[in-house]
């Protein structure tokens, strides 16, 4: 589907890159634009429960690939942003979890900037699994009240693919 609106068209032409030129950088300045767009999510009651951690440094991506089974582009990509739950934000009671939703709608928010900026990228997952969260909590030192939800590998794009066409109206309800 093309539209003429440059929003719509950049979501449906994201994809998951895992294939980045290893010699091409990332600027601070994308990687700031990147962390304005994750922190413009929806987040319940303004919770903003999250803190993300930029990695540059290649023994900490190549570490990162080592232990994540579906990190593997973290070995070629210059950067990652690992997306953390910070505890200490989370709301109370039941409302505890809601912190996932947050986290989910900012890295959605990191992949669509990364897309428009022209860069690739790939959600990797570690949340829930308690064996990659503390592997990458152990890898990177992070704090207890920091829960790693997530790692997007992040670079210029070495090989492009055409997005999947997931419109499938048997998916919808209209009453």
């Amino acid at each position: 589907m093309n539209t003429d609106n440059q929003s719509i068209d950049n979501i449906l032409t994201r994809t998951s890159d895992r294939c980045f030129d290893v010699n091409a950088g990332v600027s601070e300045t994308d990687i700031t634009a990147v962390l304005h767009a994750a922190m413009a999510a929806p987040t319940a009651v303004n919770k903003r429960p999250w803190h993300f951690v930029v990695v540059r440094d290649r023994r900490l991506l190549d570490r990162l690939a080592d232990a994540l089974p579906y990190c593997q582009a973290a070995r070629k990509s210059p950067v990652a942003i690992v997306a953390c739950g910070d505890s200490r934000r989370f709301l109370p009671g039941d409302d505890a979890s809601l912190w996932v939703q947050d986290l989910s709608a900012a890295s959605e928010n990191i992949l669509l900037a990364v897309h428009a900026l022209g860069l690739g990228a790939v959600w990797t997952s570690v949340y829930p699994h308690a064996d990659r969260m503390e592997a990458v909590s152990d890898i990177l030192s992070l704090p207890v009240e920091r829960k790693p939800f997530n790692v997007i590998p992040i670079g210029h794009v070495d090989r492009t693919h055409k997005p999947f066409d997931k419109w499938d109206p048997g998916c919808v309800t209209y009453l």
